[in-house]
């Protein structure tokens, strides 16, 4: 998998949150990733802030105020962007604004959530090799592009 760099506008995402760390995440009685988006889907959190006579609202996940690295705490928010016209989420959700920036972008296609864990071991592995870009530790984020398609977008310094 070869990354791209691609910069994007800023855009805000509503939906429900959780903090974790990568060291919970890989023990499955500590994990909260997996029970988060599986709550995302049983509250039904995308239909709640689907706009009538607009596209279904973008799946996103995004991964925001690190503790530090790849190592600490973060938190996570399953969720989706929110339309231009800066619609209100649901009682309940929260808010996170992506920045506009540069972006390390990875993607893949094939069976959710192992496509996902499997892009996340490529981030991890190729920032393992390659120190440049630098990564921000802000914001990264997640855009589902469909039913098997994932863009896990590494916020980068340059």
């Amino acid at each position: 998998m070869t990354p791209t760099l691609e910069t994007f506008g800023a855009f805000t995402v509503a939906g429900i949150t959780t903090r974790t760390c990568n060291l919970q995440e890989r023990d499955p009685a500590q994990a909260r990733i997996g029970p988060l988006w599986q709550r995302f889907a049983a509250e039904g959190v995308a239909q709640r802030l689907q706009q009538p006579g607009l596209a279904p609202p973008r799946v996103v996940g995004v991964y925001s105020r690190y503790a530090s690295d790849h190592e600490g705490e973060f938190d996570v928010l399953a969720g989706v962007a929110l339309d231009g016209a800066g619609a209100a989420p649901a009682p309940g959700l929260k808010r996170v604004q992506v920045p506009a920036g540069t972006y390390l972008v990875f993607r893949r296609q094939g069976a959710l959530p192992q496509a996902v864990i499997d892009t996340w071991g490529a981030v991890w592995a190729h920032f393992g090799q390659h120190p440049v870009p630098r990564r921000r530790f802000d914001v990264d984020f997640e855009a589902y592009e469909g039913p098997d398609q994932v863009a896990v977008c590494i916020g980068v310094q340059g």
